[in-house]
């Protein structure tokens, strides 16, 4: 069986058949650049650096393009608001995003494209469009004719009657269509301008990626992926401007997350409930945002809040629970037992394949993983050895890697502490055998508010970081 991917434009689950055979061409809209970048940003980063994951742990050389919009009338007004000039204002937050993925252990993209970049490309497609009867220049602006594309509205479900009841022409509209999106837009005093074959300006959102994607992935791809926020208007113009120029199909599957949801609301900077990214990290470990997303599965919103992260930080702490080492003088389990443990390693694996392969269902795999967990800390508790674990807990080490986990212990107090709670774990165990039950318990409790938790078994005691 082989993977099946959600693809919105057809609303189904299709077998995921590439263009070229152990190759993948993903484009993932990126973030315009005027401000601190916020978690829900980071959740659809976080979704596709999964795909993008799980596609390569199936053996698939993946070119993950990922765009920044550095010149846009968000941009200008912020750099107007700030004194700044909007270039500097956009190459800064772009540092800065990237910094803040490599803290949530995103990989980099294969190409970070910016619009400011693309141009020539820009300009040679909006030409061509227009001598193919796609667009129009007026007063300086140029625009592409939506019902020139009978397709247009195919990836939305909307029909061009009811995008129409819903539009509104203005006094000074130039357009021949209210339904008609900008190519290319006339400069206005003060803002950053190209030169063009219609006068100086700058383009248009909608076509910044398509002219990026035929950059540097070429005229047809096999995942186009966004928020489901971008499905119209941005990812419909997409579709009708790079198929009207090249006349062949655009992106084989579209790719959608849901939202992140805050409080009962869509976090937004205008809502003002934005948590950036920086203060999320402040607060929590980067896994624990990705295992919330995980836990959600990528196209259902995601419920943002203290008690959902709380929820999350436990999980992980299971999952972590299931690399801890032998237990002291364990004795090793018998034949068919250590054999059990491998084949549960064996069908761990076989269950988070079978939920990935069916559209990414992260939850599913994760579920595989707790199974997997659970029969390793009985096998602890039944003491096995170091050796007889290590089999099962590399299975679990490899595949909470390809969801991007790291599961690192905290290490509270620094790592130098370790030795000396060691020693104090060793003479709370020799009392524990002399039946000084008070002394015992008192540095259990002393190591507790230290932010050690210890654990008994009848092989002996382990502790860790809690």
């Amino acid at each position: 069986m082989g993977i099946k991917i959600y693809n919105t434009l057809t609303r189904k689950k299709e077998d995921f058949v590439t263009i070229e055979p152990g190759k993948v061409r993903m484009y993932v809209c990126g973030v315009t650049v005027y401000n601190k970048a916020h978690v829900g940003h980071a959740m659809s980063a976080l979704v596709f650096d999964i795909i993008r994951r799980y596609l390569e742990y199936r053996g698939y050389q993946v070119k993950h393009v990922t765009n920044f919009t550095d010149v846009d009338d968000k941009i200008i007004n912020r750099a107007r608001e700030l004194g700044v000039d909007p270039f500097e204002l956009a190459e800064g937050y772009i540092q800065e995003l990237k910094r803040n993925f490599a803290d949530l252990n995103i990989l980099p993209a294969s190409e970070y494209p910016r619009a400011t970049q693309e141009m020539d490309t820009i300009i040679q497609m909006i030409s061509d469009l227009i001598k193919k009867g796609y667009a129009y220049p007026a007063g300086g602006d140029v625009y592409f004719r939506v019902q020139k594309d009978p397709d247009y509205g195919r990836l939305s479900g909307r029909r061009f009657e009811d995008m129409k009841s819903g539009t509104r022409v203005e006094i000074e509209e130039v357009k021949e269509d209210p339904l008609d999106f900008a190519l290319w837009k006339g400069a206005k005093p003060g803002e950053p301008a190209w030169e063009s074959p219609w006068g100086p300006g700058r383009p248009g959102w909608h076509i910044e990626c398509s002219a990026m994607n035929l950059t540097h992935l070429g005229e047809q791809i096999d995942i186009h992926g966004g928020g489901n926020d971008l499905v119209f208007p941005h990812h419909e113009n997409e579709i009708a401007q790079s198929e009207s120029y090249t006349g062949k199909e655009f992106a084989r599957y579209w790719v959608h997350n849901g939202m992140l949801v805050f409080s009962g609301e869509k976090m937004s900077k205008s809502l003002g409930n934005v948590v950036t990214i920086d203060e999320f990290l402040e607060k929590y470990p980067a896994d624990v945002l990705r295992y919330t997303v995980l836990n959600s599965g990528y196209r259902n919103p995601l419920t943002f809040n203290e008690e959902v992260l709380e929820q999350s930080s436990k999980a992980l702490e299971r999952l972590r629970s299931g690399l801890k080492p032998a237990l002291p003088g364990a004795k090793g389990l018998d034949e068919s037992a250590a054999r059990a443990l491998v084949e549960a390693g064996a069908a761990a694996r076989k269950g988070f394949e079978e939920a990935m392969d069916d559209d990414f269902n992260t939850s599913g795999a994760l579920a595989a993983l707790f199974e997997l967990v659970r029969t390793i800390n009985q096998a602890r508790a039944d003491g096995a050895s170091g050796e007889q674990l290590e089999k099962a807990q590399s299975v679990l080490r490899e595949l909470t890697g390809v969801l991007g986990l790291k599961l690192e212990e905290k290490a509270a107090g620094g790592g130098e502490a370790a030795p000396f709670v060691d020693l104090l774990v060793e003479l709370r165990g020799e009392m524990r055998r002399q039946k000084l039950w008070a002394l015992a318990d008192q540095i259990r409790d002393r190591l507790a508010a230290l932010g050690v938790t210890i654990e008994d078994s009848k092989e002996g005691s382990t502790w860790r970081w809690s």
